[in-house]
């Protein structure tokens, strides 16, 4: 049995190979020689890699060949972020040693169709915010010409053609053109990012109990999902909580505890998702409203929302542990099923 270290690029990885007695050996192989690495290994040996932007294709590619692979998360394993000695041989190095002792924090690997579904997710995301940074360009041209519009008309083709119809000096022209053309391009981007996400959201397992809550859209149910993926790797809500980024920071000095800001650690378009469903639900539901409320009037309604997101979150959390579907969610009446 062996513990393989590997440190992994986009280009290349080491590996560090060290026996159960402490001998170790260093090799390195660009990414094209996967097959040759995945001959060194044997089923008895175990894998530890660091969790990266390609890491998942990683263990996909050794998963069967070994008894086990670990992706270790780098926020939690500060032993190489931190080093004086950044060099991938020692970092390789340094894995091996950790795994051995079974010393390193397990970073969480989702399923593909989970990580699939939430860069589609965040590719949309992207490109409605450029739409908008378009949008207010026409907008500001239009202001400066003292002519008042509605900035939601001209993400439709109705208002797009509209501005097109006016009189515009030939350099103004080309530019709204250039503008127009663009926010069309990224309208039927979008519309067919909605589709995509829509018809393979509804099959991950959890979206009709999701979508149950008033305030939790098909969209957003998919985006909320794919982060989340298996409900049953968080303990309790707490851990949820902490995996959005929305649960505070604590510092322990002495004999005093302060609590900061958010962490905002994972996915920021998770957390926002998480506000906006938050913001809708606490319109239809009489326990959240007052939630909400109560806090505003001492804390503020900044401060009140994350709270009121952070307790909204627990009943995602409790719908798909116990696989709620509700009948009636202002009034929480759960169907029979």
């Amino acid at each position: 049995m062996s513990y393989l270290g590997v440190d992994l690029h986009t280009n290349s990885f080491t590996v560090c190979y060290r026996t159960a007695q402490g001998k170790q050996r260093i090799a390195s192989y660009a990414i094209d020689r996967m097959e040759a690495f995945r001959k060194t290994l044997r089923r008895r040996d175990v894998v530890a890699v660091e969790a990266t932007g390609n890491t998942a294709w990683f263990i996909e590619q050794v998963r069967n060949r070994v008894r086990k692979v670990i992706a270790v998360d780098p926020n939690r394993f500060m032993v190489i972020r931190k080093s004086v000695k950044k060099t991938d041989k020692h970092d390789a190095k340094t894995l091996a040693w950790f795994l051995s002792k079974d010393m390193l924090p397990e970073a969480r690997m989702k399923q593909k169709k989970h990580t699939q579904l939430h860069s589609l997710a965040a590719t949309r995301d992207k490109l409605v915010k450029q739409r908008t940074a378009l949008v207010n360009k026409i907008h500001n041209v239009l202001n400066s010409y003292g002519l008042k519009w509605k900035k939601e008309t001209l993400t439709t083709e109705k208002g797009l053609r509209e501005v097109m119809l006016l009189d515009w000096d030939t350099i103004v022209r080309v530019e709204l053109e250039v503008l127009t053309d663009q926010i069309r391009s990224l309208s039927t981007s979008i519309k067919r990012l909605d589709a995509d996400i829509s018809e393979h959201g509804k099959d991950l397992k959890g979206h009709a109990n999701l979508q149950s809550i008033k305030g939790i859209g098909d969209r957003s149910a998919t985006v909320l999902l794919s982060v989340i993926g298996n409900v049953k790797d968080f303990a309790d809500e707490d851990k949820l909580a902490a995996y959005f980024g929305i649960v505070p920071k604590v510092k322990d000095s002495n004999e005093s505890v302060r609590h900061g800001r958010i962490t905002k650690h994972g996915s920021t378009l998770a957390r926002t998702t998480l506000v906006q469903c938050t913001l809708s639900a606490k319109r239809y539901s009489p326990y959240l409203r007052r939630y909400y409320e109560r806090i505003q009037r001492t804390r503020g309604s900044g401060k009140a929302i994350i709270a009121t997101a952070r307790k909204f979150l627990g009943i995602i959390y409790k719908t798909l542990t116990n696989d709620w579907i509700f009948e009636d969610f202002p009034n929480f009446v759960i169907a029979n099923t």
